[in-house]
């Protein structure tokens, strides 16, 4: 009996000591996971010690509690222990990179990259405006997403200047993080005694080598599922028609008839129309089906996204920009995605940039892609006998 009463003291009094730290982690850092191997990492980092080591630690303690904590929470104590405090970067004003799912009041700066356009939305219970930009510094890119009133500040936006974002909470959408600002939130615009030393939106400055890692170079042929994150350098050698759908006006994503529109977040709404754009490019390694989302079709295809939809009414518009694009060698970045219907791999396109130098390609790469634009189409829909079309994202595509 008196064994039980130590061992029930001993296992209360470990609780306390863990759910004391994870308790002063939260006031830290609200809402905020990370993984084990982010952890590791940490600790390895700043207590100087070899990874093996780590986990050793960590192993051992989860033998000590067996039972009590996962291996997350052994290495969380592990680095209490150590003194590595995990969550103090996320303090203040952080990089790009260190931006993590969950912040409630982030504070971030950065170059604009690319300025999006302001749509307004209506629902049942409530109508507003909605905007975007993208931004990035050394680290890498991030999309601000402005609510409200706030929207209107992207208006006076330039591209390539330097903004500071203030009291924004963060979001992830399909896997990729958003920074959201709404009217309780401060964008800083035009900010002079930063400089941030990334690519301009048009591609014409050097990139840094710390950014330029985010896109590494690769060939079609030896893309997989696992690059999230890469850049091709191909010519376009097949385009499809542009496809419509219908959104969701207040968070852009996917909405479909019953009765009448509906979307799983806001309820009946009346849509907005969305865009996409199939094609296939090639490096002179392999092709691959491309496929791009509303403010990459408007920066591929160089039209504003009014003029984009008239194209739905008026198909025999797009003919004239098809043809155009054929041929065209351009800086494809994005990442690569398995059609689980085709079961091949696809690549879907963040942004793309058609001001290339080629001799500069030439000299860093060796290499300039096919320009055959008569390569036949491998595979067809069972449904129709036609390439098939990729498939509509149910995502939010603003």
């Amino acid at each position: 009996m008196q064994n039980q009463r130590n061992a029930m003291c001993f296992v209360i009094f470990v609780k306390s000591i863990f759910q004391t730290y994870i308790n002063q982690a939260r006031i830290l850092v609200p809402m905020i996971k990370l993984s084990y191997n982010e952890i590791v990492a940490a600790i390895t980092e700043k207590a100087k010690l070899p990874q093996k080591d780590i986990e050793e630690r960590i192993q051992n303690k989860l033998t000590q509690l067996s039972g009590l904590i996962s291996r997350e929470g052994a290495a969380h104590i592990v680095a209490h222990e150590l003194g590595v405090k995990l969550f103090e970067q996320f303090t203040g004003q952080l990089k790009i990179k260190n931006i993590m799912p969950g912040i409630r009041s982030v504070e971030t700066i950065g170059k604009v990259l690319q300025v999006y356009d302001i749509r307004e939305f209506k629902t049942e219970k409530r109508e507003g405006k909605v905007g975007s930009m993208l931004i990035g510094d050394e680290t890498g890119s991030i999309r601000i997403v402005l609510w409200g009133e706030s929207a209107e500040k992207l208006r006076s936006i330039k591209l390539n200047s330097i903004v500071k974002v203030r009291n924004g909470y963060v979001r992830e959408n399909t896997g990729r993080l958003e920074v959201h600002l709404n009217d309780n939130s401060h964008l800083l615009t035009e900010i002079k005694d930063v400089a941030i030393n990334i690519p301009d939106s048009n591609g014409s400055n050097g990139a840094s080598r710390q950014y330029a890692k985010q896109s590494p170079r690769k060939s079609i042929k030896d893309l997989s599922e696992q690059d999230a994150d890469a850049e091709l350098f191909a010519t376009i050698v097949q385009v499809f028609d542009l496809k419509f759908f219908e959104v969701c006006g207040m968070c852009n994503k996917r909405v479909r008839l019953s009765d009448n529109f509906t979307c799983p977040e806001h309820g009946p709404v009346q849509p907005g129309f969305a865009f996409l754009l199939n094609f296939v490019i090639d490096d002179g390694t392999e092709n691959i089906r491309a496929v791009c989302f509303r403010s990459q079709v408007e920066q591929l295809l160089q039209k504003s996204s009014a003029e984009i939809l008239a194209m739905k009414d008026q198909p025999d518009l797009f003919e004239i920009s098809k043809a155009s694009l054929l041929g065209t060698t351009a800086k494809f970045r994005g990442r690569c995605t398995r059609n689980q219907f085709f079961n091949r791999l696809e690549f879907v396109v963040n942004s793309a940039t058609q001001a290339i130098d080629l001799e500069k390609e030439i000299q860093e790469f060796g290499a300039i892609p096919v320009k055959d634009i008569s390569i036949p189409i491998k595979r067809k829909s069972p449904e129709t006998g036609d390439m098939d079309d990729a498939a509509v994202p149910e995502e939010t595509v603003y």
